[in-house]
């Protein structure tokens, strides 16, 4: 009888694990990240208002390049947007945005996006006449997050 209950519990503990396993891994995958902005932010072919918006990682097998930018409840889709490999020298524990600095009547343009710990991250794809001009602006990297 004992020999059942302590193989109960084994298996009890595995299920658990088997349960949890893969929504933690999830997040990873997908690199959902919630992003607050207090001043209008631009992505290729939209303006995002001051607010609360989530980027994710779309699955595309073994296609990282597209993200998904949703709003602050996840329930619509505000632009699904191509990308590229980016990466820096150091991983850092926070979220790093690089942004194109541009003259103050318009938005900073949201240039590449780094998820938390990893050197490699996604590149905005504008339109090459676009991604001229923005390459003449002073870039920035800022951290975001807790």
């Amino acid at each position: 009888m004992n020999t059942r209950k302590t193989l109960g519990i084994i298996l009890g503990i595995a299920a658990i694990s088997v349960t949890i396993l893969p929504v933690a891994r999830a997040d990873e995958a997908d690199q959902a990240t919630r992003i607050t902005v207090s001043q209008p932010i631009q992505i290729p072919g939209k303006v995002l208002p001051a607010g609360t918006y989530w980027f994710v990682l779309l699955d595309h097998g073994d296609n990282l390049n597209v993200v998904e930018v949703l709003d602050s409840d996840r329930s619509k889709v505000i632009a699904i947007v191509q990308t590229l490999t980016a990466e820096r020298g150091e991983p850092i524990d926070k979220t790093v945005l690089t942004l194109a600095e541009r003259p103050s009547d318009e938005p900073k343009a949201l240039l590449a996006w780094f998820y938390p710990g990893r050197t490699v991250g996604h590149e905005f794809v504008y339109p090459k006449r676009e991604q001229k001009q923005l390459a003449q602006y002073k870039q920035d990297s800022v951290t975001v997050g807790d």
